[in-house]
């Protein structure tokens, strides 16, 4: 159903039958690792490059979520993915491999909630009854698309990220136990004309606020309405303008129930990330593993999960445009 300008109420209330997710040794090294289902102590994977591994891992954390779920592929009628690569080569070489109908997506790093909306929206419409989604990313691979290749050693500013080596997947159903998506929130792009990719936290954070005001003025509720309120990578920096700017526009939000998932995947203090984590696979892993386990032990009921994407590729910036963001958000409930 939809609900105000931008947002939709699942009236069915598709349920998380399961989630999964897989990350390379670096994340491991992180405060989340006990919530990460499949760690590879290897980022090459036994492969012979960094794509390969990327796609080993999404189908790691696509077999897995299966596999907790106990549904067997055949059943599955659709399987969404999205990743950073060119032409999202991770999720479609995945949908090669584990052979599920499937529907590529972009929205970068917001490309989790993305297609957990979507995968919401079938199930809810009772299109098809099960529904994986998934996302992915890798340091190595990322940087040498979007930056410069790590071996090269460029210096990078404190405004930097680090790109995370992992990925995530989870299982919609029509029935079944665990948490439910009740809402989303589709974001619109907005660009403050910013073109620099060593500061995605500036970047995306004006698009985090569009979409959380829309979300609760469309659901008409208040932000005390969630136990938790995160934002998918926008870093210390990122989050910091999109704290300061809901404030400033009247939202009584606290930094009690706002956090964000590129300040919680890595340890600031022992890891040299910058200003955090960022990646398609650090929303992910944080809100597929270790959000959705702590809904399923009780320690959070409701959630708002906005993911941010960046929508520049290395073609718009070798022609000097700046950076259109993205921003989308689900409520997930147990």
């Amino acid at each position: 159903m939809v609900k105000g300008h931008q947002s939709f109420i699942f009236e069915s209330k598709p349920v998380i039958l399961a989630s999964a997710t897989s990350a390379g040794p670096f994340e491991a090294q992180g405060p989340l690792a006990e919530d990460i289902d499949l760690i590879h102590d290897d980022i090459y994977l036994g492969q012979d490059s960094f794509e390969k591994a990327e796609k080993l891992m999404l189908e790691g954390a696509a077999v897995k979520t299966m596999e907790k779920a106990g549904i067997n592929k055949y059943d599955v009628g659709l399987f969404i993915s999205g990743d950073l690569m060119n032409q999202i080569i991770s999720s479609s070489f995945t949908a090669r491999t584990i052979g599920i109908p499937y529907l590529g997506i972009f929205g970068a790093c917001s490309s989790s909630v993305e297609g957990l909306s979507i995968a919401a929206a079938y199930v809810d419409g009772q299109k098809v009854k099960y529904v994986l989604t998934g996302a992915s990313s890798h340091n190595s691979s990322a940087e040498k698309q979007f930056r410069y290749p790590n071996e090269y050693g460029a210096q990078k500013p404190p405004t930097a990220q680090w790109t995370v080596t992992g990925a995530g997947a989870c299982l919609l159903s029509t029935q079944g136990n665990g948490p439910k998506v009740t809402g989303a929130t589709i974001g619109r792009i907005v660009d403050m004309g910013i073109s620099d990719p060593f500061n995605m936290g500036a970047a995306m954070a004006p698009a985090a606020v569009d979409t959380i005001e829309a979300h609760f003025r469309d659901m008409e509720i208040e932000p005390d309405y969630y136990d938790i309120i995160v934002t998918g990578d926008l870093g210390s920096i990122g989050h910091k303008i999109t704290l300061d700017k809901l404030i400033e526009n009247g939202m009584r939000i606290s930094e009690k129930i706002y956090k964000d998932c590129g300040m919680m995947i890595y340890d600031s203090e022992k890891q040299q990330v910058f200003a955090g984590g960022s990646g398609c696979a650090c929303s992910a892993i944080t809100v597929y593993g270790h959000f959705l386990n702590r809904m399923r032990r009780g320690e959070i009921k409701k959630m708002l999960a906005v993911a941010t994407g960046a929508l520049h590729s290395p073609l718009s910036y070798q022609q000097k445009e700046s950076i259109p963001c993205i921003a989308h958000a689900v409520a997930i409930e147990m």
